[in-house]
């Protein structure tokens, strides 16, 4: 029997992966960070975690 993905477990892996994805970007340097933007690395991380929440909402 496979688990079903609640709304909650969503929302915590939601915020969970987007916390990782912010601390990513701090360990990359601020030199790094300065060029490329403070934004680009969390908004790309959110839209991929958003992205496969719902694959596996679908597949699971």
């Amino acid at each position: 029997m496979m688990p079903t993905l609640t709304p909650l477990a969503m929302v915590l892996a939601l915020i969970a992966s987007a916390l990782a994805s912010v601390a990513g970007g701090k360990v990359l340097g601020n030199e790094l960070a300065a060029m490329m933007g403070g934004f680009y690395g969390p908004l790309a991380g959110v839209a991929g975690i958003v992205i496969g929440i719902i694959v596996l909402a679908i597949i699971g």
